[in-house]
């Protein structure tokens, strides 16, 4: 998951988790979290995949792809149902892409990017899969619907519009009037999005994009599915897996969801993420340190409470980084949330968030250049967060009151500060979004040959290990492989191997297996 604003950590109590969830008992927040209304109800898995079996297959004319970047690739669209409980009826155009196999080919690989918002497309523009993967697989990636190419959502009338209300939208916010603005906005969002994409808001589940998955298993000729996903795109794996368990071949899975939390309390799913953050967030404090200047600029004395320190700050108010004409005031929702997503990436965004907080903490005497190129570096796609928006609120189950958010944020608090509320607050929206006609909450049962391959970092941001750990209890025909490393990708030499024996030749490694990561933080040099 990605959001428009960033997040900086404060410290954090974990010691008694269990207190904070009874609270949220106690306010009532989590009943009302739970509850699916009735028009939401959960269709079974026989209907959807019969509705599926029902649509025509798509038919993909392949030519070469024409936008810059992607010409050594060939494109073509798929038709599929907008509605698939009307399967022969309107159709909605994804785009998809494919890369040749350069050998001896044993089908097709799909793979998919997370988000729910990121474009599967422009994604291949950074290349698709290993050298091995692509001798023995056409590999074929694709804009899931209401993303880019296919069919984007669309919240704002023009750009314009849409600039600004992020810009204005105070996200976390802080205080009543940042509360109150917040409360609006998210309900202008979803009264947007509905209006400027009709029809489409209601298609926008997982198990919509599921079933167009085996669609276009059945257009490229495949008896079974072989598919490689992280993130939100294990969660696409995670539902194909429980409908069309089947008609897996292998199922190899990254960074991962639980889908039990996810579908049916977001609440919950919230607080583990910030529970993962915070965790997270320790490890660079400590790492940090270790390090020391200038592998790490905020290196020194408590870097964990200085952090906290100037979250604090923030929260009473923008800080003025630089002098004079170059000076630019910085807020507690520019620092937040850009925290948070450079933890994902140890590489470039750890040392980056180093910077940006020593540049921030030194205030008159900080570099205003480099906080502006950190922010900037950071910043989303804006299209991004409407489809974030559109098929995270489809999928998931919110409280249905807006007005509980200020509620919840003061008991996420308790637990994780900081990092509970820019977890909980994205989903906002939702409380005024459409229930779509039909969503899917389990059993998540994998019934496949092959059992699926789960990777997933130790210390993780977003997916957390005990989300890992939840989604192979759910799954049960299982693998999963610990990295003992840090951020949000699952990359390094000892997983490839794993991944690619897995889907080349289905080997499955022992359970408990475990990885080291190639590298570890801060140790790249300056």
């Amino acid at each position: 998951m990605k959001s428009i604003q960033r997040m900086t950590p404060c410290p954090v109590s974990l010691r008694h988790p269990q207190s904070v969830m009874l609270k949220l008992m106690t306010v009532g927040v989590l009943a009302a979290a739970s509850v699916v209304p009735a028009t939401a109800a959960a269709a079974p898995a026989n209907s959807l995949v019969a509705q599926a079996d029902a649509a025509p297959t798509p038919v993909l004319n392949w030519a070469p792809c024409t936008e810059e970047g992607l010409r050594q690739y060939e494109c073509a669209v798929a038709q599929v149902p907008l509605d698939y409980a009307k399967p022969r009826g309107a159709k909605l155009g994804l785009s998809v892409l494919r890369q040749r196999a350069t050998g001896k080919r044993i089908g097709t690989l799909f793979t998919a990017v997370g988000g729910p918002g990121g474009s599967g497309v422009d994604a291949a523009r950074h290349g698709l899969v290993s050298k091995q993967l692509a001798g023995r697989f056409d590999v074929v990636t694709f804009d899931q619907r209401g993303i880019m190419r296919s069919r984007q959502v669309r919240c704002f009338a023009t750009p314009q519009d849409q600039d600004r209300f992020w810009e204005t939208l105070p996200m976390p916010p802080v205080g009543a009037a940042e509360e109150g603005q917040t409360r609006k906005g998210s309900k202008a969002l979803a009264d947007g999005c509905a209006r400027h994409s009709g029809d489409l808001v209601g298609h926008l589940t997982t198990v919509d994009a599921a079933r167009d998955l085996d669609l276009l298993r059945r257009a490229v000729g495949d008896q079974k599915l072989t598919y490689t996903g992280g993130s939100y795109a294990s969660y696409l794996g995670e539902v194909y897996g429980a409908l069309f368990g089947d008609r897996v071949r292998a199922l190899q899975l990254n960074a991962m969801i639980d889908p039990v939390a996810y579908t049916q309390s977001n609440v919950h799913t919230a607080w583990e993420r910030a529970r993962g953050t915070a965790g997270v967030f320790a490890e660079f404090a400590r790492l940090c340190t270790a390090a020391g200047k200038p592998a790490c600029a905020f290196a020194g004395p408590d870097v964990a409470g200085r952090d906290a320190s100037l979250l604090a700050r923030l929260k009473r108010g923008p800080i003025q980084v630089g002098k004079g004409d170059a000076a630019i005031p910085v807020r507690y929702r520019d620092i937040l949330p850009a925290q948070v997503n450079m933890l994902y990436d140890t590489r470039e965004g750890w040392p980056a968030l180093a910077q940006l907080l020593d540049a921030v903490e030194r205030g008159v005497d900080g570099d205003p250049g480099v906080v502006k190129d950190i922010l900037g570096a950071t910043a989303y796609r804006l299209d991004f967060l409407s489809a974030f928006t559109a098929i995270t609120c489809a999928d998931v189950d919110h409280p249905k009151q807006p007005g509980a958010w200020p509620t919840m944020t003061k008991v996420l608090d308790l637990a994780v500060p900081d990092y509970g509320r820019f977890w909980l607050y994205p989903g906002q929206p939702c409380a005024s979004w459409p229930t779509p006609p039909q969503r899917y909450t389990g059993p998540w049962r994998l019934r496949s040959d092959v059992p699926a391959l789960l990777i997933n970092n130790r210390f993780d941001p977003v997916t957390p290990l005990s989300s890992a750990v939840k989604a192979q209890r759910a799954m049960g025909n299982t693998r999963l492989v610990v990295v003992d490393g840090h951020g949000h990708a699952v990359t390094g030499a000892c997983t490839d191997r794993i991944r690619d024996a897995y889907l080349i030749d289905l080997r499955v490694p022992p359970q408990g297996t475990t990885c080291e990561p190639d590298r570890q933080p801060f140790t790249d040099g300056v």
